[in-house]
């Protein structure tokens, strides 16, 4: 058994600007996992030398976008291979970078998964096709296409020569989806050949994030590849790669228990499970927090379901570690503003993706409530970035900054710019409470909250996605709201109730704070890693 990840984004660390977000990271997670438990696994995405972007925040509350030139070199060795697939009529040359991910231990006799970074900014190419792996989901449909092309076919061309023993293929979200067409090729349009040989991941909950093409542009494009029957496979009016990578995979699945269910609403007649998404402990537990594992349970670094019993861990220690984590966040965010922040406030964290549905303004409904409420006891914390050509999205952020500055006398709250990898290390670790307030059921599992748990923070979140699996109301974390559908309003009012209730235990009932805390890090972590999730997959799945 040999396993292609094939992923539009992959993040690793924040040096390899190969990842924007929530995909990415879970790509990275679950490489990191299968290299720590052996998974004979290599992964499959795309190399952005203009990466996402570096978000910078102006006077204004306006974001910008910065695009500095990746170098490679220092992290990834090119191979001597090149792979051309057909677009436009015309040969592309694409080249592969390769990336190695040591398992646990960092020794020479551990495991490793080969990560390979597919490139088209090779000097054989005309100046258009040098510019398709430039920027992650900077382009048009037409830019979408060539990238979803050269991740598909291209991934699997080259891994015909660079790892002839693939058993299955993982397609992580439709972006991959068009290696299926030249499986297709290969296997002289034997459906069963391919669907014998792939699985996939979905992971949006709704019609809209699907990719979906124009066929006059996919015969423009890639009529190359183009079975005879591709209507039949991928939908009459318009190209849907979550069609076309159901009916072309044996096995198919959302990634918490709520998004399979959406998922099999939104595909009628496909057989769509689910494993839930999960976190690379060693990766989101921050030092304090490993120092103290490491102290009273040696062996959570290889099975992280020993975080269920914490009961031999003091108090003491559990609220030493929190507040040097703490300490390292608040430090952080004074050395970027004059906020003034201290670690003895209650400091809550909302960081996300910034478009709409997310509803990061929605605990700012009642500017009165919220003064009266955390004056001189809480602090806020935001991050994350908005598309490019999200409006919407970039006037959210506009108005968080904004809220901080015009109200800076009657509410602690800061902005960080340029959400990555390192901040939220930073920000999962230093959390008191981790916010999350999307409308159900939009997100599909989310993971941020996660992390968190392995560092004694607690969340307070909608019941949506992985949250709705794990949540035991005011024992582990918050719950807002019910699972009936609400409206922004009846939202709010729920958040303000459920703050209300926190900020007084936090204060006045430091004991039952604690018990909250503990209940967090040994009911959550020992399930939602991403150890637990690849053993699922390959358990289920992959053999």
């Amino acid at each position: 058994m040999k396993v292609a990840y094939f992923s539009m984004e992959i993040g690793l660390t924040e040096n390899i600007p190969t990842y924007s977000g929530g995909l990415g990271i879970l790509a990275g997670d679950h490489i990191k996992s299968a290299a720590d438990l052996n998974i004979p696994l290599v992964a499959i995405t795309l190399l952005y030398k203009r990466g996402y972007f570096i978000q910078n925040i102006n006077p204004f509350g306006q974001q910008e976008e910065m695009y500095p030139y990746f170098d490679p070199r220092a992290f990834m060795e090119p191979l001597p291979l090149k792979v051309r697939v057909r677009l436009e009529g015309r040969d592309v040359q694409i080249g592969v970078w390769k990336h190695n991910v040591r398992g646990a231990g960092n020794g020479e006799g551990n495991s490793r998964v080969s990560v390979y970074f597919l490139d088209t900014d090779l000097p054989d190419n005309a100046p258009a096709d040098r510019l398709i792996t430039q920027y992650l989901y900077g382009g048009d449909q037409h830019t979408r296409i060539s990238q979803e092309a050269v991740l598909g076919i291209g991934g699997y061309l080259a891994m015909k020569r660079l790892e002839p023993n693939i058993t299955t293929y993982h397609m992580n979200e439709g972006h991959a989806v068009f290696l299926t067409l030249a499986m297709l090729k290969d296997f002289n349009g034997e459906g069963e050949q391919v669907k014998s040989r792939c699985i996939f991941t979905t992971h949006t909950p709704v019609p809209a994030g699907h990719d979906k093409f124009d066929y006059d542009l996919a015969r423009k494009v890639i009529g190359d590849y183009l079975p005879a029957n591709i209507k039949s496979l991928a939908g009459e009016d318009l190209l849907n790669t979550t069609v076309l990578a159901l009916n072309c995979s044996r096995a198919a699945n959302g990634v918490s228990q709520l998004h399979g269910e959406i998922s099999r609403l939104m595909f009628p007649g496909y057989n769509i499970g689910h494993i839930t998404n999960g976190v690379h402990h060693l990766s989101w537990t921050g030092p304090e927090f490993k120092k103290l594992y490491d102290k009273y349970i040696p062996t959570w670094r290889n099975d992280p379901q020993q975080l269920a019993d914490i009961s031999q861990i003091p108090d003491s220690e559990i609220v030493a570690a929190k507040k040097g984590a703490k300490k390292r966040l608040i430090s952080y965010i004074n050395s970027l503003s004059d906020a003034g922040f201290t670690d003895e406030r209650l400091t809550i964290c909302f960081a996300r993706r910034a478009a709409a549905y997310k509803r990061a303004t929605l605990i700012l409904s009642d500017l009165e409530f919220l003064f009266n409420l955390s004056y001189d006891r809480v602090q806020f914390v935001f991050a994350g970035k908005a598309h490019p050509q999200d409006e919407a999205g970039k006037e959210l952020i506009k108005q968080i900054v904004n809220t901080g500055k015009q109200y800076e006398n009657q509410l602690r709250l800061v902005f960080v710019p340029n959400y990555n990898i390192w901040v939220a290390s930073l920000m999962t670790a230093g959390a008191d409470v981790w916010l999350n307030t999307p409308r159900r059921p939009r997100e599909a599992s989310g993971t941020s909250g996660m992390k968190v748990c392995f560092n004694g923070g607690v969340n307070m979140s909608v019941l949506d996605g992985w949250w709705r699996e794990a949540c035991k109301n005011r024992v582990n974390g918050w719950a807002i709201g019910d699972d009936e559908d609400q409206d922004d309003e009846e939202a709010a009012s729920d958040l303000y109730q459920d703050l209300e209730d926190m900020v007084t235990t936090y204060y006045a009932n430091p004991r039952k704070w604690l018990s909250v805390m503990r209940h967090s890090i040994c009911d959550i972590t020992p399930y939602f890693n991403t150890h637990r999730m690849v053993l699922e997959y390959y358990r289920n799945y992959y053999r």
